[in-house]
């Protein structure tokens, strides 16, 4: 049985942990002693808890973030129920601010805040000697990056066959972007380059052939960048029939000649580009110390369109302290004209520690108490607004991010995207009531409705642009606007609610 186990609840199984494995890797003459139990929220917390003692650990360590925490809370609860004696440390950017205050942090022994390689392994070694530190709160110590063991030899096999592999190049960010956790970070710190390297042939040498590299600037030191992109494409010469797929975070206003060259030879499918763009008002970016050139940031987004075949997801936030609707739109309407293929909508949220808080008097900023912590409201944008907002972006993943209209959307954006998508939008909620749980046929049959009852477009286009668009996803069945085909099932028919409940009338048809 293993002294320690670290855990955490992933938001999905092909997201494997980064933080578990470099705490194991380096826990030195522990490492042995503990292991990795991987969870996905969801999960009944009494399944969880219940794989966990099997284990019968001494020390369990916990990953805490956003998207977990009011889960992770019921399951720290629970354990100290079942095995009081059990010393439970929490680690993560979720308990390393506002500690004391969080419930999940009172219910545990120990909470190691912000760097937790070299801390939590001081911590196991005491507490399995014996020792029980008075400090609860621990502050992480940063050491020199070169001291640190690198954790890639901790990703299985089953990690390399099925998982994203999380990647650093370097940790921390130079920039101060106030809704960031990073903009508390002093610079960004590389680690030594060609055991990185080396660590990645290994990855590759077990077959992995999707990596994630978690860099927040992954172009800020290109001499860095370029020796990366070329070991990837040494990979890809070699065996151009074994394709790898790499997924990087670009600075949008930094793409110089020598980066744009490497960046070319790339075929189709191998890189994905995250680029934050988050506002284009320069007010707005002043007041939350965001520095981005926006007329470079434009060309260069423009460049990667048309010139390479990276896949460029750009992402843009909702609710920036003093951004109303008129500029956020024409900031979505500049960026939709850059075509990237994802705009990520995102609505502000309050992560703990973030500097973005000291703005909330002076705008009206009003957070959910509870995670995510997403704006509710602000003093220019009222609740029901960011409600039609926040629609928005669902439907806007159902339909522009999916990729499934590609024919539709130029259509239903029109020549202006933000108020067009706005509205059918609002109108498919009034129709629906829903967000999520839409079928495909329905959601197709909704853009048929709307684009000739809102828009009065002509039928015939819209139905064979809509027909073409569900048949190339992969749709196989007749469309009820479209002319009888032998071919083509008939559209499914949708049930009428019966008085009697399905579950009950099904007991009741076997008698």
């Amino acid at each position: 049985m293993p002294d320690i186990v670290l855990a955490t609840l992933n938001a999905r199984y092909a997201h494997a942990s980064l933080g578990l494995r470099c705490l194991r890797a380096n826990l030195g003459a522990l490492r042995e002693r503990s292991l990795i139990r991987e969870f996905i929220i969801g999960q009944k917390t009494e399944d969880i808890a219940e794989k966990i003692l099997a284990d019968a650990p001494r020390v369990l360590g916990l990953g805490v973030y956003i998207w977990n925490v009011v889960e992770t809370t019921r399951l720290v609860l629970l354990l100290k129920t079942l095995r009081p004696d059990l010393i439970i440390v929490l680690g993560g950017p979720e308990v390393s601010y506002e500690t004391q205050e969080q419930r999940i942090a009172a219910a545990a022994d120990y909470v190691v805040t912000g760097w937790g390689e070299v801390s939590f392994a001081a911590l196991a070694a005491q507490l399995l000697a014996g020792e029980r530190p008075e400090q609860r709160i621990i502050a992480g110590v940063q050491p020199p990056l070169p001291a640190l063991t690198q954790p890639y030899a901790e990703y299985t096999d089953e990690d390399v066959a099925r998982r994203y592999l999380y990647v650093e190049a370097s940790r921390g960010c130079p920039f101060k972007c106030e809704f960031c956790l990073s903009a508390l970070d002093k610079t960004a710190w590389p680690f030594p380059l060609q055991p990185f390297l080396d660590d990645l042939d290994m990855l590759y040498a077990r077959g992995a052939r999707q990596f994630k590299f978690v860099d927040r600037t992954f172009n800020l030191k290109v001499d860095t960048s370029l020796a990366i992109l070329d070991f990837f494409l040494a990979k890809l010469r070699a065996a151009p029939d074994d394709p790898v797929f790499v997924h990087f975070e670009l600075i949008p206003d930094h793409l110089p000649e020598r980066l744009k060259a490497a960046i070319q030879q790339f075929p189709a499918g191998t890189l994905q580009f995250e680029i934050g763009i988050q506002t284009f008002d320069p007010t707005v970016q002043t007041r939350i110390s965001r520095r981005q050139d926006n007329e470079r940031a434009a060309t260069n987004l423009r460049w990667l369109r048309e010139h390479c075949t990276a896949h460029l997801h750009v992402d843009l936030i909702a609710g920036l302290p003093g951004e109303d609707m008129d500029t956020f739109a024409r900031g979505f309407d500049t960026l939709v004209a850059l075509a990237p293929h994802e705009i990520q909508f995102g609505i502000l949220k309050r992560l703990r520690g973030a500097p973005i808080a000291r703005h909330t008097t002076d705008f009206g900023l009003q957070f959910n108490p509870e995670p995510p912590y997403n704006i509710l409201a602000t003093n220019v944008i009222d609740f029901a607004t960011m409600q039609r907002l926040a629609r928005f972006s669902r439907y806007w993943d159902l339909v522009a991010n999916s990729g499934r209209y590609l024919r539709t959307l130029p259509r239903l954006l029109g020549d202006s995207p933000f108020a067009h998508f706005l509205a059918f939008s609002d109108w498919l909620y009034a129709r629906t009531g829903q967000t999520h749980a839409l079928a495909q046929e329905r959601l197709v049959q909704a853009l048929y409705d709307f684009l000739l009852s809102e828009r009065g477009l002509d039928a015939t286009e819209v139905g064979n642009d809509l027909a073409t668009d569900y048949h190339a996803a992969g749709g196989r069945s007749r469309l009820p606007f479209e002319a009888a085909d032998a071919e083509l099932p008939a559209p499914r028919a949708r049930k009428s609610a019966g008085a009697t409940p399905a579950r009950q009338a099904r007991h009741l048809q076997q008698g």
